[in-house]
């Protein structure tokens, strides 16, 4: 299964209160910081709300 890396690269401070805790649920706790999670509907739908805060990449398999 395809695995992702997900950086947050922008604060979330200004953001919305629905776009905060998608931050949150996605694993993140500080800027700069990355996260693995496996590709998935539910994880892409997470990313697309929250998409000009973050960056996406796929990451190796042996990393993850």
């Amino acid at each position: 299964m395809t695995k992702l890396r997900i950086t947050q690269i922008k604060s979330g401070i200004g953001a919305k209160e629905p776009q905060k805790k998608t931050l949150k649920a996605l694993g993140f706790r500080r800027l700069n910081q990355s996260v693995t999670h496996s590709d998935s509907r539910s994880i892409r739908g997470m990313i697309e709300k929250v998409k000009h805060l973050v960056r996406v990449e796929e990451a190796d398999d042996e990393a993850g």
